[in-house]
């Protein structure tokens, strides 16, 4: 199962990377335009990926910078946006390579900010959610990219495991 999480980790850190190429390409009325997604603009989307990432590192590891709103704004430029993302993303890495088959079985207790009671949980399905989650959204910004006009990207995991993933595919 941990190879499973790491794929996942080194999938994210991949699919992010391009998105937020995409990304550079756009005006910033574009980056800024609302397109109906659920949190509205690419921009607005982009930064609640990175605020979600950041409260449920630090529910996993008791440690870092975690917003208390999951629509909060933390970078209101792309480039510096794009540098926390890509710091982020490489926490998750090296957290979830520290893992063990033990600490997935495991429980951990948190507080959600959307119903603020104190719930447990095993950790291995709550990962599960946890790069779901950033699928889900990712994919909301394609939808944002193709309405701007953009050519679509291709996000799937199995494109990955072909282009960069090659230590996963076999």
């Amino acid at each position: 199962m941990l190879d499973h999480y790491r794929m996942f980790a080194d999938y994210n850190r991949w699919a992010n990377r391009l998105l937020y190429q995409a990304a550079a390409a756009l005006s910033d009325a574009d980056y800024r335009e609302n397109k109906g997604s659920f949190f509205g603009s690419l921009h607005a989307t982009l930064n609640h990926l990175l605020a979600a990432d950041r409260i449920w590192m630090k529910r996993f590891t008791g440690t870092g910078d975690a917003p208390t709103s999951l629509d909060v704004i933390l970078f209101d430029d792309l480039v510096t946006l794009s540098s926390a993302r890509a710091a982020e993303d490489e926490r998750i890495i090296a957290w979830i390579k520290g893992l063990t088959e033990a600490d997935l079985r495991g429980h951990f207790t948190f507080t959600p900010i959307t119903n603020p009671v104190s719930m447990t949980q095993r950790v291995a399905p709550v990962l599960a959610h946890f790069f779901n989650h950033q699928t889900h959204h990712r994919g909301q910004c394609h939808m944002t990219l193709t309405a701007l006009g953009q050519p679509s990207l291709s996000l799937d995991l199995a494109l990955f495991l072909r282009a960069e993933g090659n230590k996963w595919a076999s």
